[in-house]
């Protein structure tokens, strides 16, 4: 993999790319607070079976400049199908971990006939348990009353990952902002409007996004297989990068 630049809508884009000089792209949109180089080793499998592999910094993380403005989802869909297009990316292949699942829908609902096939992993297509904008805001507040004690900092980011499974506090000014926009966006009632080949790939023990959304988003979406990765957790591209690049691989066709 290499990493390239290139400028979308005024923004210098960073991006992880394995040409393959095929006709086949398969095109990874990471989660919230992720980066292409996370995707190197599922990426590198994926490229052995010929294919030309892409991995964008999205706007806002890795290497890319973040927004002027705050987005929301569709802001970051129109994102893809630009970077796509510059870049000359059809019968795409495309796969979205956590937030970028929920980007992925977004695009295939949008540009279907772009997508030859839909990978969901550990997807946040079901917003009812995340915090609310208000919610995120009064803990925040809460939080800061403790800021004297010993490792706070470690304390208030593992509550918001692991009990709210929240990103709140980790972003700031722009992107908090559009952090909130994100994650005001429930995907379940559009799920059954997906019509491409899809593969749901989970993790057992998946403790952002749990079992039950992979379950009701396999439900929803018709003709799609659900595989799950016994033991595997939310971050399968860090902790089990060969097992999951293995069933992407094995699910292709």
């Amino acid at each position: 993999m290499v990493r390239e630049k290139v400028l979308i809508k005024g923004l210098e884009i960073s991006f992880k790319i394995e040409r393959k000089g095929s006709p086949k792209n398969f095109l990874i949109l990471h989660g919230w607070g992720s980066k292409a180089q996370r995707w190197d080793k599922v990426s590198e499998i994926i490229a052995g079976e010929g294919f030309n592999v892409v991995v964008p910094d999205l706007p806002g993380f890795g290497e890319s400049q973040e927004p002027e403005k705050p987005w929301n989802l569709d802001n970051y869909c129109i994102f893809v199908q630009e970077f796509a297009r510059q870049l000359g990316l059809r019968n795409i292949y495309l796969l979205g971990h956590s937030f970028g699942g929920s980007l992925a829908v977004k695009f295939a609902l949008k540009y279907p006939n772009q997508v030859e096939k839909l990978f969901l992993v550990g997807a946040a297509c079901v917003r009812r348990k995340t915090l609310s904008k208000s919610l995120s805001k009064k803990i925040a507040k809460i939080f800061r009353i403790f800021s004297f004690l010993p490792f706070y900092s470690l304390v208030r980011k593992g509550a918001y990952r692991y009990i709210f499974k929240s990103d709140y506090i980790n972003n700031e000014g722009v992107m908090q902002k559009s952090y909130l926009k994100i994650i005001g966006e429930d995907l379940t009632g559009v799920l059954q409007s997906i019509k491409i080949p899809t593969a749901i790939i989970w993790g057992q023990n998946d403790n952002i996004t749990p079992m039950e959304d992979a379950y009701l988003i396999n439900k929803n979406i018709a003709g799609s297989k659900l595989v799950i990765i016994p033991g595997g957790n939310h971050d399968l591209e860090r902790k089990n990068p060969e097992v999951l690049g293995r069933k992407i691989v094995e699910n292709i066709k």
